[in-house]
C-alpha cells in the first residue's frame, strides 16, 4: 500500500496535535494534584470563617467588675503569658463543680444572677420576659466561636442553643493551681465576666474541658483574642500553664504581636 507524501505530513501533524493536547492535560492534572496537597484539601476540611474578632467584658451602666486574686496586668498577651508558672496538669481525681459554689450567683450584687448579666451583655437586643429586668427571654448575636449567627430562646430545650462558656474552664483551673484558692476566690472565679462567654451550645461542648494546646475556636479571627483572654484569667486567678499549652499559644499570637491582655474596663 502506497502513502502519499500529503497523508504522511497530516498524519504527522495530527500526531503533533495529538501530544500537545495531551501535554496539556497532564499538566493541568499535575498543577490540580499539587494544589490539592499543598491547599485544597486544608481549604476543604477548614473553610474560612468570618465572625466576631474579639469579645464584652463588663457593661459599665449595670455590671460590676468581680475582684480577682490579683489585677491583669496590663500590656502585652505575649508578655504576661511569659509570667504564667509552668507546671504539669494535677490530678483531677477530686473534682467537683461544687468547688466553685453555687451556679450563676449574683456576686457583683446588681441584682441579676450571672448567666443572665451575660446573656444580656452579649446578646444583641437582648428581650427580657415578662415582669422581669433579669430573665433574658430572648435574643440573637454574631457568636465568636463559631462566627455563626446564632439565636437564643429560653426554653427547656431551645435554651441549650447558646450556653455560656468558662473561657479557662473550671476542670483545668482545677488542675492548674484552683484547688489552692479560697472557696471564695473559687466562686469569683466562675462568676467573673472576664472568664464567661455567650457561645454556640455545641462548640461549647466539644470545648468541654479543653486547654489551647486541645481545642481553640473555629473562627480563627477570635483565637488572639480567645487566648489572650485565658492569659488574663489565668494570671488573675494566679493558675498555670502547662508547657504544650504555653506553646499552642506562642504560636496563636505569633500572628497578633500586638496583641494585649483583656482588662475588666
Amino acid at each position: 500500500m502506497t502513502i502519499s507524501w500529503a497523508a504522511y505530513r497530516r498524519a504527522r501533524r495530527r500526531s503533533r496535535q495529538a501530544w500537545a493536547v495531551l501535554i496539556v492535560v497532564a499538566t493541568g492534572l499535575v498543577a490540580a494534584v499539587c494544589w490539592f496537597f499543598s491547599a485544597g484539601q486544608f481549604a476543604a476540611a477548614e473553610p474560612a470563617v468570618s465572625g466576631p474578632s474579639e469579645a464584652p467584658v463588663l457593661d459599665a451602666a449595670w455590671m460590676k467588675a468581680v475582684p480577682p486574686v490579683r489585677p491583669v496586668p496590663d500590656g502585652s498577651a505575649a508578655d504576661a503569658l511569659e509570667t504564667l508558672a509552668v507546671k504539669g496538669r494535677a490530678s483531677n481525681d477530686n473534682y467537683d463543680r461544687t468547688a466553685f459554689g453555687q451556679a450563676w450567683l449574683d456576686v457583683d450584687r446588681n441584682g441579676c444572677d450571672t448567666r443572665n448579666d451575660i446573656l444580656r451583655r452579649d446578646l444583641d437586643a437582648a428581650q427580657f420576659t415578662e415582669g422581669s429586668r433579669c430573665r433574658v427571654a430572648r435574643g440573637e448575636f454574631h457568636e465568636p466561636y463559631t462566627g455563626a449567627v446564632v439565636t437564643f430562646t429560653r426554653g427547656a430545650e431551645s435554651s441549650k442553643a447558646v450556653q455560656i462558656d468558662h473561657v479557662v474552664a473550671l476542670g483545668d483551673a482545677w488542675q492548674k493551681g484552683a484547688r489552692q484558692l479560697t472557696p471564695q476566690q473559687r466562686q469569683s472565679f466562675a462568676n467573673d465576666p472576664l472568664n464567661l462567654i455567650a457561645a454556640d451550645g455545641p462548640a461549647n461542648q466539644e470545648k468541654s474541658a479543653s486547654d489551647a494546646a486541645t481545642w481553640l475556636p473555629k473562627n480563627k479571627a477570635f483565637r488572639c483574642h480567645y487566648v489572650a483572654r485565658q492569659i488574663s484569667v489565668k494570671a488573675a486567678y494566679t493558675l498555670w500553664v502547662t508547657q504544650a499549652e504555653k506553646d499552642a499559644m506562642k504560636r496563636v499570637l505569633s500572628s497578633c504581636p500586638q496583641q494585649q491582655t483583656i482588662v475588666p474596663r
